[in-house]
């Protein structure tokens, strides 16, 4: 199990390979905002320990057994797929969030017997200040979008804002999501832009963890 000085270590790993802010937050599955902070500590390793009440808000999800056998990624985005079986007959496209949702989203547009595109979200390259002057993309090397319906899958919700951003970036590009689904749900939300959002997990924090 995974503590905090462990995630520090991987934000200081991950940074001192070149990553972005934003991307080491995908890495980690957390914020933006709980990258910052574990960047940071990892800077000030001789700072005395924080208050609880200053640390950031969020919950890590480590799902690398899953992630690291492909038997098993089979199996959960088969059930995945199933949680969006039900959602609209004309899809034919499967669009996975550039990193970690693509493998998912293969395995289910495999499932589902859909063609696959993916989206590479502007928080790819955040590092600090305003990240709507960013920009995200689609890969060329998939499936075009225009005039399709579509599923959208990631493996966590955080705060929404990658989930949104893309569904906007598919309607966009004359796309038609009708669903998004993840792995973990750290929000609890059932739509997001009047598109339904389906999770196998939700986390609900009880009380403020100290």
């Amino acid at each position: 199990m995974k503590d905090v000085d462990d995630l520090i270590e991987s934000a200081a790993e991950l940074a001192d390979r070149g990553l972005p802010k934003g991307e080491i937050a995908d890495e980690l599955n957390v914020s933006r905002e709980t990258a910052s902070w574990l960047v940071e500590r990892s800077d000030v390793s001789s700072r005395p320990s924080e208050p609880a009440a200053e640390r950031p808000h969020d919950v890590h999800v480590d799902w690398s057994s899953v992630g690291r056998d492909s038997a098993r990624l089979h199996y959960v985005s088969a059930a995945m797929a199933d949680l969006l079986s039900s959602r609209g007959d004309g899809v034919d496209l499967t669009i996975g969030i550039e990193k970690a949702g693509t493998p998912l989203a293969t395995a289910i547009a495999r499932e589902l017997d859909t063609d696959l595109g993916t989206y590479t979200p502007r928080k790819h390259q955040w590092e600090e200040g305003d990240i709507e002057e960013l920009g995200g993309s689609f890969s060329r090397n998939f499936a075009d979008i225009r005039d399709r319906e579509c599923y959208v899958v990631d493996d966590t919700i955080t705060s929404g804002t990658t989930m949104r951003e893309t569904v906007d970036a598919v309607r966009e590009e004359g796309g038609t999501p009708m669903a998004c689904v993840v792995l973990v749900d750290k929000r609890g939300v059932e739509e997001l832009a009047d598109v339904p959002v389906y999770s196998l997990l939700q986390i609900l924090r009880v009380g403020n963890g100290e």
